[in-house]
Formats: structure tokens, C-alpha cells, sequence
């Protein structure tokens, strides 16, 4: 429940901040990033960095052939994506980071582990590990999804192309990590 709440608070502030006009950076180009462009990569940079650290673990630790073909799937893609947004933080003078931790605005709801979550999976073993590490990836995915709502009018194709992949590709990773669980 609080996990919701907490959702729905940031949603509502960054639905908040998509609806200025500005646009982040200098010129009079239509596609140029605005606010809510900018303030999603700043949240989805460390989102998918996470990401990646959780799949890099699983590649060191899963013995489960299954577990590591996510992960490795889930690192390639997502990799990318992050040097994509840094890109277009770049173009729109912005700085990657929105000034502070994103956990200290609780954040974390979107999905991201906690420490203490980290700290679990970092030390468990075999079938533990992997079931905490599809428990809390389908949790990051869901979070992800949900943050790509704050992006869904940007007037940047790139912008929308990237929130649509994230949508379709995470929602098709959410239902082979429950098919792994339940099997």
C-alpha cells in the first residue's frame, strides 16, 4: 500500500512537471527534449544501471541456463539504452544525475531494490538467488513501465520509440520471468 501511495505521488509530480511547456536546452527545434524528457532520464538512467548491476550478478552467480539468457538479454538491452539517454541529456544541457538520490525522494517505488533487497540478492545462492532475482526484476520492470507513462506525449520520436521498446520488451521479459517462477 505505501509502495502505491509513494507511486502515485511521484507519477503525479512528474505528470506535473510534463505539463510545462519549456523545453530543456537551447533552439526552436519541435523534437528538442522537454522537462519531462529530461527528468525521465534522469530517474531511468540509475533505474537501468540497477538493472544491469542485477543481471551482472546473475551472470556470476545463476547456474540456471534460463536465468542467464534473461540476463544477459536484459544487460544487452538496457546498456544501450542508458548511453542513449546520457545522449540525450547531453544534447539538452542537462546533467545526468537530478541532483541528489533518487531513493531520497522515494523513488525506490519505481521498482528499484532497496539496499537491503540488493544486499539479499547479492548474498543468496542457487535456486534462492534466482528466485529473488526474478522476483525483483519483474518488480524493476513493472517500475520502469509505469515511469514511461511520464514520457508518453513527449514531442521527441526518439523519446517515444525508447518508451514504447521499454513497454513492449519488459512486458514480454514479465511474463517469461513468471513463467520461470511458476515452473
Amino acid at each position: 500500500m505505501k509502495r502505491t501511495l509513494l507511486s502515485a505521488v511521484v507519477l503525479a509530480g512528474a505528470l506535473a512537471l510534463a505539463g510545462c511547456s519549456g523545453t530543456a536546452g537551447s533552439g526552436d527545434d519541435a523534437a528538442a527534449h522537454n522537462d519531462a524528457d529530461v527528468m525521465f532520464a534522469q530517474m531511468m538512467i540509475p533505474h537501468h544501471q540497477q538493472a544491469v548491476d542485477m543481471s551482472d550478478l546473475a551472470l556470476q552467480r545463476s547456474t540456471d541456463p534460463d536465468v542467464r539468457e534473461l540476463a544477459q538479454q536484459i544487460r544487452d538491452a538496457q546498456a544501450p539504452e542508458i548511453e542513449q539517454m546520457e545522449g540525450w541529456l547531453d544534447a539538452a544541457g542537462a546533467g545526468t544525475s537530478m541532483g541528489h538520490d533518487p531513493s531520497d525522494m522515494g523513488m525506490g517505488m519505481g521498482g528499484m531494490l532497496s539496499d537491503e533487497d540488493m544486499t539479499a540478492l547479492e548474498n543468496a545462492t542457487g535456486a534462492e538467488f534466482d528466485r529473488l532475482y526474478l522476483e525483483g526484476m519483474i518488480e524493476h520492470h513493472e517500475g520502469a513501465i509505469q515511469m514511461t507513462h511520464m514520457i508518453e506525449d513527449s514531442q521527441n520520436d526518439e523519446v517515444r520509440a525508447l518508451a514504447e521498446a521499454i513497454v513492449e520488451s519488459q512486458t514480454a521479459e514479465i511474463e517469461r520471468m513468471e513463467e520461470m517462477l511458476a515452473g
